[in-house]
């Protein structure tokens, strides 16, 4: 925080809007604080739902995870005016209020969930998995520290998590969306239609004069805003991740062959056999069944006369710890074919037979040795990760650029002589020393020149800027770009001139006329596309010519610039195929599971809107615009 202000106090700007923020905090308090008391808050407390106090440090920590997340899947953080702009302040309250909801109607029908289920829960989640298949401790420390949890913390939202559902997954069971929504929805997704279109190029639009000095100036003039020079700035950053650091690590083959050999039973593939079987009371009946079975009953045959499916008889593929141990040693013994003697297991006494065996596959090292390695060097990246923020952050709470720490830290620092907003050097060409996936460049032009910036995460790591200096927009004269101005006046003449022709062309089109002889008549050809779909993207038919072919009937004409360039096409509509309802099909099944889950979500939101509503909810306006920095 105190960082923070000193960042905010940095230049004259920065010190009048602190000395104005602490007047409004000075008059909040006073004026926030009775109303309050008034709503039975404390000031502690953003929202209250039942018996249950959302506090305001419980939805700050709620809040900031949730931008923190947004921020890292879309590379850049988000600022609290941007937020707000998104309405995602609005969302999180929301759905953190549903939550408590939930959580209240659980304690209400005395639901639980015992430690064990958590622990398999968590075990079982496909994130927390290693490279051999299996629950990876590291691997869950470091995904959960990486979105800001403790171990306590994330078990106990889990746990919450987890009664959530018991109850959403109640709320939607049995619901089927009507047939007919199923007709509409296809019709919509799979109706198919063909065209026949000409593409109008340059070609088409004939000679185009150049410009008199007179045009140009006044076309220039028009557009001088098109043609400005954008601003640049001078930024240095350096790039502190897992996979930089991890670069530089070198792991040796006796540290890989450790982590092989501690991990080589999980790593291979164990052998697996086909298995019949048939459980037995006693070892008399199993015995008699035997003698049967050898003289040329089938398993089925015999399942049947016991009473037994197909499924209880043949239990497949199967590895030897699926097996009951007393059974499992002379199962994995039996040669293929032979029927073994009765077995004594825990459950009765067994008869087996062995179909086929899958061969294990024994783990080798000179296979895995390079991802072994890599896991190595990635975790021991993630420790140092940690060590050099901290150092860096002493170093920038010192008030030290970010090239001198950089260079203390024995780091490289990249220096951008000059960029604008879209990533571009003075020259118009990307800059190509930005790692793909960094948005330093925006955060730049939302700074300032020796503004002490917050770094970004990236890639399990940080990244931090400094602006080192700021080259203003400016009108460019008409010297400086006049090769860019004519050929921009010269695309807007194209574009004119096609425009022109393609609207003649759909008018002799409506009046009857044929589209192989108008494109013939100006030396252009036709093209035809069938059987595509609303979606689809047929080769050769931009996007934009699939949405108006769905915007005309059968058998009409139109007309559809390309996007990005200067052509125009004329088209017609000449079939269109409505589906037919199958609703057997996997698109069909696929479109059932889409809608089922909108209803049952939909049936949800109706459901925790009626709890709100029953249990009683209050909001702290105050405390929930103090969180989200909406009274700053």
């Amino acid at each position: 925080m105190l960082r923070g202000m000193r960042k905010a106090s940095s230049n004259w700007v920065g010190k009048t809007i602190m000395a104005l923020v602490m007047g409004v905090l000075i008059i909040s308090f006073g004026v926030w604080g009775i109303a309050d008391i008034f709503r039975g808050f404390g000031q502690s407390t953003v929202a209250k739902v039942g018996h249950t106090e959302i506090s305001l440090n419980e939805f700050r920590q709620i809040y900031t995870d949730r931008l923190q997340q947004i921020g890292r899947q879309v590379g850049r953080p988000l600022t609290p005016d941007q937020a707000r702009a998104f309405g995602l302040d609005r969302q999180v309250l929301q759905q953190t209020i549903a939550e408590a909801a939930l959580d209240e109607e659980a304690r209400r029908l005395g639901l639980g969930q015992s430690d064990d289920q958590i622990r398999q829960l968590i075990m079982n989640d496909p994130n927390f998995k290693g490279v051999d298949g299996n629950f990876d401790p590291n691997r869950f420390q470091a995904v959960i520290r990486n979105f800001g949890y403790t171990e306590q913390r994330y078990v106990a939202d889990q746990r919450k998590v987890s009664l959530r559902r018991q109850i959403t997954g109640t709320i939607g069971a049995g619901l089927e969306p009507p047939k007919a929504m199923l007709e509409v929805l296809t019709r919509f997704q799979n109706e198919q239609r063909a065209i026949e279109f000409v593409k109008l190029d340059a070609a088409q639009a004939g000679t185009i004069d150049a410009p008199s000095p007179e045009a140009l100036a006044a076309y220039f003039e028009d557009h001088k805003v098109q043609f400005r020079a954008p601003e640049f700035r001078k930024i240095a950053f350096v790039v502190i991740s897992p996979e930089e650091i991890a670069k530089w690590s070198q792991v040796s083959d006796e540290d890989a062959k450790k982590l092989f050999d501690q991990r080589k039973d999980r790593l291979g593939t164990p052998e697996k056999r086909e298995v019949h079987q048939i459980v037995f009371p006693n070892v008399a009946e199993a015995q008699a069944a035997r003698e049967r079975l050898v003289g040329g009953l089938s398993f089925e045959d015999l399942g049947k006369e016991r009473g037994l499916s197909a499924s209880d008889v043949d239990l497949g593929l199967v590895t030897k710890s699926s097996l009951d141990p007393a059974i499992a040693d002379a199962v994995f013994a039996l040669p293929v074919g032979e029927i073994s003697q009765p077995i004594q297991g825990r459950l009765g006494t067994a008869i087996v037979k062995v179909d086929k065996i899958e061969p294990g596959v024994e783990p080798n090292y000179a296979s895995m040795a390079g991802e072994i390695k890599r896991e190595i060097a990635t975790e021991r990246a993630r420790v140092k990760v940690g060590e050099l923020r901290d150092k860096m952050e002493d170093e920038r709470g010192a008030g030290t650029s970010v090239v001198d720490a950089a260079q203390k830290l024995g780091l490289t620092a990249v220096t951008i002589d000059a960029v604008d907003r879209s990533g571009r050097a003075p020259d118009g060409q990307p800059v190509a020393s930005i790692p793909q996936g960094l948005d330093v460049v925006s955060q730049a032009f939302n700074s300032d020149v020796g503004v002490d910036n917050d770094p970004i995460s990236f890639r399990g790591g940080y990244v931090w800027y400094d602006v080192l200096a700021i080259t203003p927009s400016r009108d460019r004269n008409l010297d400086e770009v006049r090769d860019q101005v004519e050929a921009r006046w010269r695309q807007d003449q194209i574009a004119a001139k096609l425009k022109t022709k393609a609207t003649e062309m759909v008018q002799k089109l409506e009046q009857g006329g044929k589209l192989a002889d108008e494109a013939a008549a100006i030396g252009a050809k036709v093209e035809t596309a069938s059987g595509f779909k609303r979606d689809d993207q047929p080769a050769g038919v931009p996007t934009n010519l699939v949405a108006a072919a769905f915007r005309t009937a059968k058998d009409g004409v139109g007309q559809t610039p390309v996007t990005g360039g200067s052509e125009v096409i004329v088209f017609r509509v000449t079939d269109i195929v409505d589906p037919a309802l199958d609703a057997a099909s996997d698109a069909v099944k696929k479109l059932k599971d889409s809608i089922d889950r909108a209803l049952t979500d939909e049936q949800v939101a109706s459901y925790v809107n009626k709890l709100e509503t029953d249990i009683g909810t209050s909001i702290n306006q105050a405390a929930f615009a103090q969180v989200t920095g909406a009274n700053q």
